[in-house]
Protein backbone atom coordinates (compact mmCIF):
# COMPACT_ATOMS: atom_id res chain seq x y z
CA UNK A 1 0.00 0.00 0.00
CA UNK A 2 1.10 3.45 -0.86
CA UNK A 3 0.55 6.06 1.71
CA UNK A 4 1.41 9.52 2.17
CA UNK A 5 3.81 11.40 4.60
CA UNK A 6 1.99 12.84 7.76
CA UNK A 7 2.67 14.08 11.11
CA UNK A 8 0.46 10.78 12.09
CA UNK A 9 2.71 8.99 10.59
CA UNK A 10 5.95 10.53 11.62
CA UNK A 11 6.55 7.59 14.81
CA UNK A 12 9.07 5.44 12.74
CA UNK A 13 10.67 3.47 15.54
CA UNK A 14 8.68 3.67 18.19
CA UNK A 15 8.83 -0.21 19.21
CA UNK A 16 11.79 1.25 21.09
CA UNK A 17 10.48 5.02 22.04
CA UNK A 18 7.41 5.00 23.77
CA UNK A 19 6.26 5.49 26.71
CA UNK A 20 5.52 2.37 28.84
CA UNK A 21 3.27 1.66 32.29
CA UNK A 22 3.88 -1.80 34.16
CA UNK A 23 0.46 -2.55 35.68
CA UNK A 24 -1.02 -5.64 36.59
CA UNK A 25 1.91 -7.67 35.69
CA UNK A 26 1.08 -5.78 31.92
CA UNK A 27 3.61 -3.36 30.39
CA UNK A 28 1.08 -0.99 28.47
CA UNK A 29 1.97 1.29 26.08
CA UNK A 30 1.23 5.12 26.74
CA UNK A 31 0.00 6.04 23.49
CA UNK A 32 -2.84 8.31 22.31
CA UNK A 33 -5.05 7.24 19.46
CA UNK A 34 -3.25 9.30 16.77
CA UNK A 35 -0.06 7.78 17.80
CA UNK A 36 -1.07 4.03 17.99
CA UNK A 37 -2.61 4.85 14.21
CA UNK A 38 0.39 6.04 12.92
CA UNK A 39 2.58 2.97 14.19
CA UNK A 40 0.35 1.00 12.42
CA UNK A 41 0.63 2.68 9.47
CA UNK A 42 4.09 2.54 9.66
CA UNK A 43 4.38 -1.07 9.65
CA UNK A 44 2.19 -1.51 6.89
CA UNK A 45 4.07 1.01 4.86
CA UNK A 46 7.61 0.12 6.15
CA UNK A 47 7.11 -4.03 6.21
CA UNK A 48 9.90 -6.19 7.68
CA UNK A 49 8.66 -9.66 7.47
CA UNK A 50 6.93 -9.70 10.68
CA UNK A 51 3.29 -9.92 11.51
CA UNK A 52 3.09 -6.94 14.75
CA UNK A 53 0.13 -8.10 16.40
CA UNK A 54 -2.26 -5.29 19.07
CA UNK A 55 -3.88 -6.18 22.24
CA UNK A 56 -6.61 -3.89 23.98
CA UNK A 57 -6.43 -5.10 27.54
CA UNK A 58 -9.61 -4.13 29.54
CA UNK A 59 -10.56 -5.14 33.13
CA UNK A 60 -11.86 -8.64 31.67
CA UNK A 61 -8.36 -9.30 30.47
CA UNK A 62 -6.66 -8.05 33.47
CA UNK A 63 -8.16 -10.15 35.60
CA UNK A 64 -7.89 -13.01 33.21
CA UNK A 65 -4.06 -12.45 32.90
CA UNK A 66 -2.89 -13.25 36.42
CA UNK A 67 -3.17 -16.98 35.43
CA UNK A 68 -3.65 -17.54 32.21
CA UNK A 69 0.33 -18.11 31.34
CA UNK A 70 -0.69 -18.29 27.35
CA UNK A 71 -2.43 -15.22 27.73
CA UNK A 72 0.82 -13.55 29.62
CA UNK A 73 2.84 -14.82 26.93
CA UNK A 74 0.62 -13.52 23.97
CA UNK A 75 1.26 -9.73 25.74
CA UNK A 76 4.66 -10.59 26.04
CA UNK A 77 5.00 -10.86 22.36
CA UNK A 78 2.92 -8.18 21.32
CA UNK A 79 4.08 -5.79 19.22
CA UNK A 80 1.29 -2.96 20.95
CA UNK A 81 -0.42 -3.22 24.54
CA UNK A 82 -3.09 -0.88 24.31
CA UNK A 83 -5.31 0.43 27.43
CA UNK A 84 -8.80 -0.42 26.45
CA UNK A 85 -11.10 -0.45 29.86
CA UNK A 86 -11.78 2.66 31.62
CA UNK A 87 -10.99 0.81 35.15
CA UNK A 88 -7.80 0.33 33.84
CA UNK A 89 -7.05 4.31 32.82
CA UNK A 90 -8.34 5.07 36.02
CA UNK A 91 -6.18 2.58 38.07
CA UNK A 92 -3.22 3.80 36.27
CA UNK A 93 -3.89 7.34 37.55
CA UNK A 94 -4.80 6.21 41.00
CA UNK A 95 -1.31 4.66 41.27
CA UNK A 96 0.24 7.58 39.72
CA UNK A 97 1.26 5.95 36.72
CA UNK A 98 -1.19 7.47 33.76
CA UNK A 99 -2.32 6.52 30.57
CA UNK A 100 -2.69 9.67 28.50
CA UNK A 101 -6.33 8.13 26.75
CA UNK A 102 -8.00 4.95 26.15
CA UNK A 103 -7.36 3.10 22.70
CA UNK A 104 -9.72 0.56 22.42
CA UNK A 105 -9.96 -1.76 19.66
CA UNK A 106 -13.78 -0.68 18.65
CA UNK A 107 -12.20 2.55 18.28
CA UNK A 108 -9.00 1.81 16.80
CA UNK A 109 -10.24 0.08 13.65
CA UNK A 110 -12.90 3.23 12.70
CA UNK A 111 -9.82 5.76 13.84
CA UNK A 112 -7.12 3.55 11.30
CA UNK A 113 -9.97 3.92 8.17
CA UNK A 114 -11.06 7.49 9.07
CA UNK A 115 -7.03 8.48 8.63
CA UNK A 116 -6.22 6.47 5.82
CA UNK A 117 -9.68 7.48 3.82
CA UNK A 118 -9.17 11.19 4.95
CA UNK A 119 -5.37 11.03 3.01
CA UNK A 120 -6.47 9.23 0.06
CA UNK A 121 -9.14 12.53 0.06
CA UNK A 122 -6.23 14.46 -0.21
CA UNK A 123 -3.96 13.13 -2.69
CA UNK A 124 -4.54 14.23 -6.36
CA UNK A 125 -3.70 10.77 -7.51
CA UNK A 126 -5.68 7.91 -5.51
CA UNK A 127 -3.17 5.51 -3.63
CA UNK A 128 -3.71 2.03 -3.20
CA UNK A 129 -6.39 1.04 -0.68
CA UNK A 130 -5.50 0.07 3.08
CA UNK A 131 -6.41 -3.84 2.30
CA UNK A 132 -8.23 -5.58 5.17
CA UNK A 133 -9.33 -9.26 6.06
CA UNK A 134 -11.91 -9.93 8.46
CA UNK A 135 -11.74 -12.88 10.58
CA UNK A 136 -14.12 -14.14 13.42
CA UNK A 137 -17.95 -12.79 14.12
CA UNK A 138 -20.94 -15.14 12.78
CA UNK A 139 -21.07 -16.50 9.40
CA UNK A 140 -22.47 -13.35 7.17
CA UNK A 141 -21.40 -10.98 9.77
CA UNK A 142 -18.29 -10.08 8.15
CA UNK A 143 -19.82 -9.94 4.77
CA UNK A 144 -21.94 -7.11 5.87
CA UNK A 145 -19.29 -5.51 8.05
CA UNK A 146 -17.28 -5.44 4.77
CA UNK A 147 -20.17 -3.73 2.76
CA UNK A 148 -20.18 -1.21 5.65
CA UNK A 149 -16.67 -0.63 5.71
CA UNK A 150 -16.64 0.20 2.17
CA UNK A 151 -19.64 2.43 1.74
CA UNK A 152 -18.33 4.50 4.79
CA UNK A 153 -14.79 4.87 3.91
CA UNK A 154 -13.70 4.18 -0.19
CA UNK A 155 -10.24 4.23 0.63
CA UNK A 156 -10.22 0.57 2.50
CA UNK A 157 -10.62 -2.37 0.83
CA UNK A 158 -12.11 -5.49 2.18
CA UNK A 159 -9.70 -8.33 0.51
CA UNK A 160 -11.41 -11.61 2.08
CA UNK A 161 -13.77 -12.52 5.45
CA UNK A 162 -13.83 -16.05 6.94
CA UNK A 163 -15.96 -16.74 10.12
CA UNK A 164 -14.17 -20.13 11.45
CA UNK A 165 -15.91 -22.75 13.04
CA UNK A 166 -16.29 -23.74 16.75
CA UNK A 167 -13.12 -24.97 17.96
CA UNK A 168 -11.01 -24.35 14.86
CA UNK A 169 -7.96 -23.27 16.86
CA UNK A 170 -7.52 -26.80 18.10
CA UNK A 171 -7.81 -28.47 14.22
CA UNK A 172 -4.56 -27.93 12.21
CA UNK A 173 -6.46 -28.73 9.06
CA UNK A 174 -8.80 -25.70 9.74
CA UNK A 175 -5.93 -23.37 10.89
CA UNK A 176 -3.62 -24.52 7.91
CA UNK A 177 -6.57 -23.09 5.70
CA UNK A 178 -7.24 -20.21 7.56
CA UNK A 179 -3.84 -19.06 7.01
CA UNK A 180 -4.07 -19.96 3.49
CA UNK A 181 -7.08 -17.84 3.00
CA UNK A 182 -4.93 -15.05 4.31
CA UNK A 183 -1.61 -15.50 2.50
CA UNK A 184 -3.85 -15.24 -0.69
CA UNK A 185 -5.42 -12.11 -0.26
CA UNK A 186 -2.28 -10.14 0.69
CA UNK A 187 -4.39 -7.97 3.33
CA UNK A 188 -2.11 -5.49 4.82
CA UNK A 189 -4.54 -5.27 8.44
CA UNK A 190 -5.84 -8.57 9.50
CA UNK A 191 -8.86 -7.90 12.05
CA UNK A 192 -9.53 -10.57 14.24
CA UNK A 193 -13.11 -10.67 16.11
CA UNK A 194 -12.69 -14.44 18.00
CA UNK A 195 -13.05 -12.95 21.38
CA UNK A 196 -10.57 -12.93 24.22
CA UNK A 197 -8.10 -14.87 24.93
CA UNK A 198 -8.79 -17.33 21.79
CA UNK A 199 -7.74 -14.39 19.55
CA UNK A 200 -5.16 -13.69 21.56
CA UNK A 201 -3.40 -17.09 22.04
CA UNK A 202 -4.33 -17.95 18.03
CA UNK A 203 -2.45 -14.67 16.87
CA UNK A 204 0.35 -15.94 19.36
CA UNK A 205 0.48 -19.37 17.99
CA UNK A 206 0.39 -18.64 14.43
CA UNK A 207 2.15 -14.89 13.99
CA UNK A 208 4.93 -16.12 12.57
CA UNK A 209 3.02 -17.70 9.56
CA UNK A 210 0.26 -14.97 9.61
CA UNK A 211 0.80 -13.09 6.03
CA UNK A 212 -0.18 -9.65 7.14
CA UNK A 213 2.03 -6.87 8.64
CA UNK A 214 -0.35 -6.07 11.23
CA UNK A 215 -2.85 -8.13 12.84
CA UNK A 216 -5.54 -6.47 15.25
CA UNK A 217 -7.01 -8.06 18.30
CA UNK A 218 -10.13 -6.33 18.72
CA UNK A 219 -13.19 -8.53 19.86
CA UNK A 220 -17.05 -7.57 18.96
CA UNK A 221 -15.32 -4.78 16.56
CA UNK A 222 -16.37 -6.44 13.48
CA UNK A 223 -20.00 -6.92 14.88
CA UNK A 224 -20.01 -3.38 15.38
CA UNK A 225 -19.44 -2.37 12.27
CA UNK A 226 -21.75 -4.53 10.77
CA UNK A 227 -24.52 -3.24 12.90
CA UNK A 228 -24.82 -6.60 14.28
CA UNK A 229 -24.36 -5.40 18.02
CA UNK A 230 -25.02 -1.95 19.27
CA UNK A 231 -22.36 0.15 20.31
CA UNK A 232 -22.43 1.99 23.63
CA UNK A 233 -23.96 5.60 22.80
CA UNK A 234 -20.81 8.15 23.12
CA UNK A 235 -21.69 9.74 26.18
CA UNK A 236 -21.77 6.22 27.79
CA UNK A 237 -18.57 5.79 26.36
CA UNK A 238 -17.04 9.19 27.79
CA UNK A 239 -18.09 8.31 31.01
CA UNK A 240 -16.82 4.79 31.36
CA UNK A 241 -20.38 3.43 31.69
CA UNK A 242 -19.84 1.14 27.94
CA UNK A 243 -19.75 -1.89 30.27
CA UNK A 244 -23.37 -1.23 31.42
CA UNK A 245 -24.42 -0.74 28.23
CA UNK A 246 -23.02 -4.25 27.26
CA UNK A 247 -24.32 -6.06 30.81
CA UNK A 248 -27.78 -4.82 29.90
CA UNK A 249 -27.63 -5.87 26.12
CA UNK A 250 -25.78 -9.87 26.70
CA UNK A 251 -27.17 -10.23 30.43
CA UNK A 252 -26.90 -13.86 30.66
CA UNK A 253 -23.63 -13.59 28.70
CA UNK A 254 -21.46 -11.21 30.67
CA UNK A 255 -23.28 -11.17 33.86
CA UNK A 256 -21.05 -13.34 35.45
CA UNK A 257 -18.13 -12.54 33.90
CA UNK A 258 -18.90 -9.12 35.26
CA UNK A 259 -19.43 -10.01 38.74
CA UNK A 260 -16.14 -12.17 39.11
CA UNK A 261 -14.31 -8.94 37.63
CA UNK A 262 -15.69 -7.01 40.30
CA UNK A 263 -14.43 -9.17 42.74
CA UNK A 264 -11.19 -9.48 41.59
CA UNK A 265 -9.79 -6.15 39.98
CA UNK A 266 -10.10 -3.99 42.97
CA UNK A 267 -8.06 -6.35 44.69
CA UNK A 268 -5.43 -6.57 41.61
CA UNK A 269 -5.42 -2.43 42.08
CA UNK A 270 -5.00 -2.77 46.31
CA UNK A 271 -2.42 -4.95 45.94
CA UNK A 272 -0.25 -2.84 44.15
CA UNK A 273 -1.44 0.59 45.69
CA UNK A 274 -0.76 -0.97 49.16
CA UNK A 275 3.15 -1.99 47.91
CA UNK A 276 3.55 1.80 48.40
CA UNK A 277 7.15 3.13 47.09
CA UNK A 278 8.72 -0.22 46.26
CA UNK A 279 10.53 -0.72 42.84
CA UNK A 280 8.97 -4.24 42.58
CA UNK A 281 7.86 -6.03 39.45
CA UNK A 282 6.40 -9.59 39.12
CA UNK A 283 7.35 -11.37 36.25
CA UNK A 284 4.46 -14.10 35.60
CA UNK A 285 6.25 -15.78 33.05
CA UNK A 286 9.30 -16.76 34.63
CA UNK A 287 7.24 -17.23 38.69
CA UNK A 288 9.65 -14.58 39.94
CA UNK A 289 10.00 -11.22 41.45
CA UNK A 290 12.57 -8.94 40.87
CA UNK A 291 13.87 -5.60 41.70
CA UNK A 292 13.74 -2.90 38.77
CA UNK A 293 15.29 0.65 38.97
CA UNK A 294 12.93 3.73 37.78
CA UNK A 295 13.81 7.18 37.15
CA UNK A 296 10.10 7.89 37.29
CA UNK A 297 7.21 6.56 39.81
CA UNK A 298 8.09 3.07 41.19
CA UNK A 299 5.97 0.39 39.63
CA UNK A 300 4.63 -2.85 41.73
CA UNK A 301 2.91 -6.08 40.28
CA UNK A 302 2.93 -8.97 42.61
CA UNK A 303 0.34 -11.39 42.01
CA UNK A 304 1.82 -13.85 44.80
CA UNK A 305 -1.86 -14.85 46.93
CA UNK A 306 -4.31 -13.23 44.72
CA UNK A 307 -6.28 -16.24 43.36
CA UNK A 308 -6.16 -18.20 46.83
CA UNK A 309 -7.53 -14.63 48.17
CA UNK A 310 -9.94 -14.23 45.13
CA UNK A 311 -10.94 -17.83 45.94
CA UNK A 312 -11.16 -17.92 49.42
CA UNK A 313 -15.08 -16.54 49.72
Amino acid sequence: MSLPSCETMKTVGIRTTKSTVHLFGMKLDALRMPDAVGQLLDWVQNRDGNCHYVVTPNVDHAVMFQKHVGLQRAYADASLVLADGFPVLAAAKLLHRPIPERVPGSDLVPALFETVDAEARAYVLDPSPLRVFLLGAAPGVAERAAQNIEQQWPAVTVVGTYSPPLGFEKNPTENAAILRHIAQARPDVLIIGLGAPKQELWVHAHRSQIAAPVALCVGATIDFLAGEKPRAPAWMRRVGLEWLHRLLGEPRRLAKRYLRDAWIFPQLVWREWAAGRRAVSFDPLKSTLHRVETAEVPEFVDQAGLWDIANSR
